[in-house]
């Protein structure tokens, strides 16, 4: 058993629970813990299982008591639940602590729609989490293909359905997507909406729209997904629905572009950072596209090296600025962009976009617009 505490100014490292026993009777186990000071005001617990490898191995838990030891302030909280929780199978619970004179969170179940393509064919090999961030905190890797509810499968398009209880997390900011597989595979994800059980807005939207190559014989695949855009009321659902409805025809008028990306030739110009693009033109703008798989290199994005990616979106008009940017992660984040060339099937047109400049994620803006020259 393990479990992760939050306070006001930030949360703790995963805490085993082993070697941690002060006392112990049949039904009950006292741990002492030593919580770093800096953590502020405790307001939520996250608390469960180190893995799920051993099927048979479960957890029943029916009262959680915390105690300062330096101002003896007690919090304690009847759960009985057995982990991993039957419904959804999820090794994790979470729980808000309540003090005197506090106001605390509540416990929300979130549904976490996913639309993809070919997941549901693969998902008995494929493990596939999702970590939340809002306001309030993280919900931690949550698995996504464990036990699904409304799934609908079509040649081209589907979608599931993943329950996930949580403390509040306020308003939602990004999801953390990890992948890994036991076979080589590929994986094309579209979006994933997150909304509350409870309400039917707002609809928080996180596009991905990219296919994963994943290959059993190296690490996870991790993409950090920005927010897109909030639906906030039924007419925009309803117009978004009318749009998705009526994809299949529109396939024929999506507009294809190749996006060529150009590292400079300098000492410490790649990065190992996840890129992203958005293009602007005079009539709309795309979604976000995370330029991973390059046609020339595996590894994008090095010294002097020129990577390529094709991406079909709707009908743009005529480019005239991207957004482009990066999520800081990776031994080597920092990024000399010298340009960008994007080159539009339709149009036969080529559009350049001049940098010549350090894209660091930790001293600039995450996103960095450039004008058409």
């Amino acid at each position: 058993m393990i479990m992760v505490f939050y306070g006001s100014n930030g949360k703790s490292n995963p805490v085993s629970m082993e070697n941690k026993v002060e006392h112990q009777t049949e039904n009950q186990i006292t741990y002492y813990i030593h919580l770093p000071s800096d953590l502020g005001m405790l307001y939520k617990v996250r608390l469960g299982l180190q893995s799920l490898e051993n099927n048979i191995s479960q957890l029943s838990l029916h009262h959680f008591k915390i105690q300062n030891t330096s101002t003896l302030d007690t919090f304690s909280l009847t759960i009985n639940k057995t982990l991993p929780v039957s419904s959804n199978g999820d090794r994790w619970i979470e729980f808000p602590i309540q003090w005197p004179l506090n106001e605390t969170l509540s416990v929300v179940t979130y549904h976490l729609t996913v639309f993809s393509r070919n997941i549901l064919n693969e998902r008995n090999l494929v493990h596939m989490t999702a970590c939340i961030y809002g306001t309030y905190g993280d919900t931690g890797d949550r698995s996504l293909l464990q036990s699904l509810q409304n799934v609908q499968q079509g040649e081209k398009n589907e979608s599931f359905l993943v329950m996930v209880d949580a403390v509040d997390l306020g308003e939602l900011e990004k999801i953390l997507l990890s992948i890994s597989s036991k076979t080589d595979c590929k994986l094309h994800i579209k979006k994933l909406h997150v909304q509350e059980a409870a309400k039917e807005h707002p609809i928080y939207v996180f596009e991905v729209n990219e296919e994963f190559s994943v290959n059993a014989n190296k690490p996870k695949i991790q993409r950090e997904i920005p927010g897109s855009f909030i639906i906030r009321g039924e007419k925009q659902k309803n117009d978004i629905d009318n749009n998705l409805n009526k994809e299949g025809s529109q396939v024929k008028n999506l507009t294809e572009y190749t996006i060529k990306v150009y590292t400079g030739d300098k000492r410490g110009a790649g990065t190992d950072a996840n890129v992203h693009i958005i293009l602007f033109g005079n009539e709309d703008k795309s979604e976000v596209f995370q330029l991973s798989q390059s046609l020339e290199n595996q590894n994008p994005f090095e010294r002097g090296k020129v990577d390529s990616f094709k991406i079909k979106t709707k009908n743009l008009g005529s480019l005239c600025s991207i957004e482009i940017g990066h999520d800081g992660k990776g031994f080597a984040s920092g990024w000399f962009l010298e340009k960008v060339e994007i080159r539009d099937a339709a149009r036969n047109s080529m559009h350049c976009f001049s940098c010549n400049r350090s894209v660091d994620h930790s001293i600039i803006p995450l996103y960095i617009s450039f004008s058409h020259i």
